[in-house]
């Protein structure tokens, strides 16, 4: 089978990787928009604390923390190393006694079932400063063992080289759909027209534009993040948890003494590349308010992405109705971290004509 993946973030890198490992021939296109998601994203793995319990979307988003495990494996095996990924654990706190204990109880009720989450326990303020010292005094937290974190860039990069070698061919590059004798090509930057059997579009937030020339009026629009990337000179952060405080913002550390506070949902804020005051003002008001160590701490960079927010929080992905061999790879929103990786192999297996893993009808195009 011939495959066209037209967008290069998590949800494409992965569906490209596993459309390659089934053996298809794949050609990834990748305009490496300013703004993409993945590239701004740094992301948490820990589907067991959030809030939202519509069924059919946790299970997917549990779903995804599982996989991770074996998709780390198959990559290391794949000869990668530069992953971005790595098991830290997660502390879930919250200034609300009440949201603290409820966040509790979801958690118990949801590891019973969940084994990659390693055994649960309830620190005291001490032990959970002692885990993440910036923290404000006070607070005890749940620590869960199985939490990660995720460096997307490093992660959609590890999974498209792999492609790669299993023998995708990868061209950064513009892309836009047209219709000849009742099929869709692609054509690209030079002009040049591409066929294939099975064409996605997993261009994220650019994607109604890929598709509104074909008459299609896909409902993902771009939702702003600014996320706010802080250095403490000195501090060995690699080993801190990623931090859950219960909010709509979250904290998380990488190796090089960075600290990453996260960050704003802007829904009608366009494709708005600028740094905004409030946006600003909100994610380190945010962080100051859990993290008051972090006062001192050197402001590095803003990062800007725009996620590709769909009307409800399932994704979309699976083959456009009326329009043969053309899928859809989209609307992962704030989840795309967690739940991409995943979701690309469920549109692998969708597109090879092979059992998927979850029933993908829920998530389907024009459902």
């Amino acid at each position: 089978m011939r495959a066209i993946v037209i967008g290069g973030g998590m949800f494409g890198a992965s569906t490209a990787y596993h459309l390659a490992r089934n053996g298809a021939k794949v050609t990834i296109i990748d305009q490496v928009h300013p703004g993409k998601a993945t590239l701004a994203g740094a992301g948490i793995v820990c589907p067991w604390a959030t809030q939202i319990e519509e069924p059919e979307w946790y299970e997917m988003y549990a779903s995804g923390a599982r996989y991770y495990d074996q998709l780390i494996a198959d990559l290391s095996a794949d000869s990668e190393t530069e992953l971005g990924y790595r098991k830290v654990g997660a502390l879930v706190t919250s200034l609300d006694t009440s949201d603290l204990k409820a966040a509790g109880e979801r958690i118990e009720r949801r590891t019973k079932s969940a084994p990659e989450a390693g055994e649960v326990s309830l620190l005291s303020p001490s032990e959970a400063q002692a885990k993440f010292p910036v923290l404000r005094q006070g607070l005890p937290a749940y620590y869960i063992p199985g939490g990660a974190r995720v460096d997307a860039r490093l992660l959609s990069a590890a999974m498209i080289r792999a492609a790669v070698r299993l023998g995708a061919t990868y061209s950064s590059d513009f892309a836009t759909l047209e219709t000849h004798n009742e099929r869709v090509f692609c054509r690209v930057g030079s002009g040049k027209l591409l066929e294939a059997d099975e064409i996605v579009v997993a261009a994220g937030a650019w994607a109604s534009q890929i598709l509104e020339p074909l008459g299609l009026s896909h409902p993902v629009k771009p939702q702003k993040g600014q996320i706010v990337h802080l250095r403490l000179p000195g501090v060995a952060t690699a080993q801190w948890p990623v931090l859950l405080p219960m909010t709509s913002h979250y904290m998380l550390a990488f190796d090089d003494s960075r600290v990453v506070v996260g960050a704003t949902r802007e829904n009608d804020a366009g494709f708005d590349y600028r740094v905004t005051a409030a946006g600003q003002a909100e994610v380190l008001n945010a962080g100051l308010q859990i993290a008051p160590g972090l006062a001192n701490a050197e402001l590095i960079e803003t990062r800007i992405g725009f996620r590709p927010a769909g009307p409800t929080i399932k994704p979309i992905f699976g083959r456009v109705p009326g329009l043969q061999g053309v899928s859809v790879a989209n609307g992962l929103g704030a989840g795309g971290i967690s739940i991409g990786p995943f979701a690309g192999k469920l549109l692998s297996e969708l597109i090879s004509g092979k059992p998927t893993e979850l029933p993908a009808t829920a998530y389907a195009p024009g459902r």
